[in-house]
């Protein structure tokens, strides 16, 4: 094991000894003359800037919109579709039999 070095201690010394004069006691905390800094409160919420207007589409307009592309089973279409990335980089797997390659053990050995 390495000795450690003096410098070192030596360095440290200045840092420990100002550490340990602010961690000094004020004083006796049951001495009710014991000046008491005042206390101080920052709200989280001081530096809050709400954010802006934001426009809301028109609702007839939206649903228009939304029906001129399918309704809600667009958006279901969509939701269930894998990433463009994995569709393409993914082989599709081959089916087999009615369950579809899948033998329904999850786990267990077959039957």
């Amino acid at each position: 094991m390495h000795a450690f070095p003096r410098w070192r201690l030596a360095a440290a010394l200045p840092l420990v000894a100002s550490l340990a004069a602010q961690a000094a006691p004020p004083g006796d905390p049951l001495d009710p003359e014991v000046p008491v800094p005042p206390a101080s409160h920052t709200s989280p919420l001081a530096r809050y800037r709400p954010a802006g207007e934001t426009e809301v589409a028109p609702w007839r307009a939206t649903n228009d919109t939304v029906g001129r592309i399918g309704g809600w089973r667009a958006y279901a279409r969509e939701a269930s579709a894998p990433p463009a990335s994995a569709a393409s980089a993914a082989p599709a797997p081959a089916a087999s039999g009615a369950s579809g390659g899948h033998d329904h053990s999850h786990g267990g050995s077959p039957r």
